[in-house]
């Protein structure tokens, strides 16, 4: 790197925009605070370049998980342009809409009907409205991570450490209204007992329970039709909320292969590759209460979301996509913990294979995270934490990142045995969770 003028402009950034930009995970302090590029010029494949036309390989979160594919996919940027070229508003509604619904019904034969917003966070804001005017309940019971908004932000107005299992500790409900408060509770995954204890204290008011099928591990056995069981049992909705997991095990969501049966699935991110788009789909008679209430958008509209996804979900069948992301998590996986062997480090790995995660154990792993990151960047290579798996990752592109992950691994090792470490820091650490910037 010759020069960063994203470093700059991310100090700009900061002064115009509360937080310095839209997404939390997105934010250069979560990285290599004060040297993280922060902007892209372009971004192709794997590839990505910076403002001052550095380039590297992108190894760590590819858009936050939303281009499985890899960056400007040719065949789902060549879809979008064509119904660009033909306009991408109207008076009229685009015909992608009922093609993309009869896919996705297709894809999830217990679902009969299908509604669409353009992110996750709103999705399942939408899927909790459902919910609630379906069973004319307010209670939601939940585990896992599920947006922003009021309805999930709610359980940390109870007890503001609610949250701190599931996503981030220290989330405030600032701005989240009080009445508000016990009308969102949360479980652990994989111990149904807390889903029961829950519906023990608030019989007759649960209105659903949501959790995602997978995410950092599998479902013990018998979890999942446990909780299909208590939701029966309270008629209550079950949710899966598939934002993060769907389409990467499979083309479709991951609750397929644990056999697990929903009223409502949720889909964002991994659908449409990089363009807004999210579905809500489910069963007839829960999914027609969404005209009880009033769930309305007019960008819920546009034509590009429909016609990306429906590109993506062709390629995912054509390219069996999923095994791919699949064959090279693992290898990411195996390779992370290969190098912490070989260079006498402690790390702990986890994560389903498309979505993987390393950490540093101990009092420095903050900054030897911090470090890591620094020195991957330094040869050429954008890594942090996670490695979110896409098509575009080669062979080639693991083998390169592995070699410059056992080297790092290496300096990292030897300064912690000299008790040097936070000598190789350039800047601050990285931090870690939500905290204010300015």
């Amino acid at each position: 790197m010759t020069k960063n003028s994203g470093a700059e402009l991310w100090r700009k950034a900061k002064k115009i925009i509360p937080g310095g930009n839209q997404l939390l995970s997105k934010r250069s302090e979560q990285f290599l605070p004060e040297y993280w590029p922060s902007y892209y010029r372009k971004a192709q494949g794997v590839d990505v370049w910076d403002l001052d036309n550095n380039h590297y390989i992108d190894m760590s979160i590819m858009g936050i998980g939303a281009c499985p594919l890899g960056y400007a996919d040719p065949d789902v940027n060549a879809a979008v342009k064509s119904r660009i070229d033909n306009g991408s508003m109207c008076t009229f509604n685009s015909p992608e809409e009922i093609d993309l619904a009869e896919k996705l019904i297709q894809l999830h034969p217990w679902a009969e009907m299908v509604r669409y917003a353009r992110c996750g966070g709103e999705a399942m804001a939408i899927a909790v409205r459902i919910a609630r005017a379906h069973t004319k309940r307010d209670v939601v019971a939940f585990c896992g991570y599920h947006g922003w908004h009021d309805w999930y932000l709610a359980a940390n107005l109870a007890d503001d450490r609610n949250l701190d299992g599931h996503l981030l500790p220290g989330l405030a409900p600032a701005g989240v209204p009080r009445g508000l408060a016990g009308t969102a509770l949360p479980f652990q995954y994989n111990h149904t007992e807390e889903l029961e204890a829950i519906t023990g204290r608030h019989p007759g008011k649960l209105a659903a329970i949501i959790l995602e099928p997978v995410r950092d591990h599998e479902p013990d056995p018998g979890f999942l039709a446990g909780v299909r069981k208590i939701a029966d049992e309270n008629d209550a909705v079950l949710i899966a909320d598939e934002v993060s997991s769907g389409f990467r095990l499979r083309t479709g969501g991951a609750h397929l292969l644990h056999g697990m049966k929903p009223d409502i699935a949720v889909f964002a991110k991994a659908m449409s590759n990089g363009f807004p788009m999210a579905a809500i789909i489910g069963r007839e008679n829960v999914m027609q209460a969404a005209q009880d209430t009033f769930i309305s958008s007019t960008y819920w509209t546009e034509g590009v979301g429909p016609v990306a996804a429906l590109a993506t979900i062709a390629k995912y069948e054509r390219c069996t996509v999923p095994d791919h992301l699949v064959r090279t998590g693992n290898a990411i996986q195996k390779g992370w913990i290969r190098a912490a062997d070989e260079t006498g480090l402690e790390i702990t790995v986890g994560g389903i294979p498309p979505l993987s995660h390393f950490s540093f154990t101990g009092e420095q792993a903050l900054a030897a995270q911090t470090i890591y990151t620094q020195m991957m960047l330094e040869k050429g290579i954008l890594a942090g934490k996670s490695f979110y798996a896409s098509y575009a990752h080669r062979d080639e592109h693991v083998e390169k990142y592995l070699d410059a992950t056992t080297e790092v691994f290496e300096q990292i090792a030897k300064s912690m045995s000299t008790h040097t470490l936070e000598s190789l820091l350039k800047g601050p650490a990285a931090k870690p969770g939500f905290h204010r910037l300015t």
